[in-house]
């Protein structure tokens, strides 16, 4: 028999209490939101001075935005407007060019065939 016991065998821990020590989940919703401090409202965030609040699922900025944002992003959708109609131009001519080219290419391959022919032919005949 050890002196000090076994080192090896630790006690064993009592079982838990199954019923919980805490009177708060006999609390209805509403007290234990305003008790615990659970109603967070909506998230707001500051982004180089300007407020925006997550609403619906959409970021929106808040009413103390300046008028001056506000006309800057509408001069940015129009910008972008205007290049996207500009990129859908400059591919339909890139199209275009490229059916001319090989429309062209084709007509080049068919006269250099009929040259070919017509110099075969007249080799026959000599």
């Amino acid at each position: 028999m050890p002196l000090f016991g076994n080192i090896f065998s630790p006690k064993k821990t009592p079982p838990r209490k199954s019923a919980s020590l805490s009177n708060l989940h006999s609390l209805d919703r509403s007290t234990r939101e305003i008790e615990l401090g659970l109603e967070y409202g909506t998230p707001n965030m500051n982004l180089t001075g300007q407020s925006l609040k997550f609403e619906n699922g959409q970021w929106i900025a808040e009413s103390g935005s300046s008028s001056a944002d506000r006309r800057e992003t509408q001069r940015l959708r129009k910008r972008n407007q205007q290049l996207e109609e500009e990129n859908n131009l400059l591919r339909l001519k890139v199209d275009i060019l490229l059916d001319m080219l090989s429309e062209t290419t084709a007509e080049s391959h068919l006269m250099e065939k009929e040259l070919e022919d017509l110099k075969s032919h007249s080799r026959r005949r000599k």
